[in-house]
């Protein structure tokens, strides 16, 4: 079990992801059933249907996978520092900029899902290797103080933020 983290864990802005997340009792089935769960809901999709974007200069369902792909290597690189007792200050991303210079819109949709599934598992691999003691390390990124376990949090709740726009904004089914 990974404990809930304590609001000054993290900063004010990611309690909107960690809100979203249900007390971990297993941190390692949850992150496996979310990964199955976000790939079995863009597996149908054809590649000009991932080219969809529910407005104008809104990002495309690939460019959707490819931000959530490179935010959970950010997430998760962070959750690696801070759990290895690295103090040393971890700067933020600009997550537009990092849509922008991926170029998903140019990849194969099932290129995307397969990035993400590998992205999850080593995060999973991550996950399940860490010493008990690990998760309440406390760092410092972009500016904040941050925990191991609100990262690990963040990671899924930035997912499951995510799920709910494919599905509300985009019209993808949650499976």
């Amino acid at each position: 079990m990974v404990a809930r983290p304590a609001e000054e864990e993290y900063e004010p802005a990611f309690g909107r992801y960690i809100s979203r997340v249900a007390d971990l009792e297993d941190a390692v089935v949850a992150l496996a059933v979310q990964r199955d769960q976000f790939a079995r809901s863009v597996a149908s999709m054809t590649d000009k249907e991932a080219g969809y974007r529910y407005a104008p200069a809104k990002w495309s369902v690939r460019e959707l996978i490819g931000h959530v792909c490179d935010a959970e290597r950010i997430f998760t690189y962070r959750l690696l520092r801070i759990a290895r007792a690295d103090t040393t200050p971890l700067p933020g991303f600009e997550e537009n900029d990092y849509v922008v210079n991926a170029e998903s819109d140019v990849r194969a949709l099932r290129d995307l899902i397969d990035e993400w599934q590998a992205v999850r598992s080593a995060t999973i691999a991550l996950v399940r290797g860490l010493p008990e003691q690990a998760w309440s390390r406390r760092g410092t990124s972009n500016g904040q103080p941050i925990s191991a376990r609100a990262l690990l949090y963040i990671v899924l709740g930035h997912v499951d933020h995510h799920l709910d726009v494919l599905h509300t904004r985009y019209g993808v089914p949650t499976l």
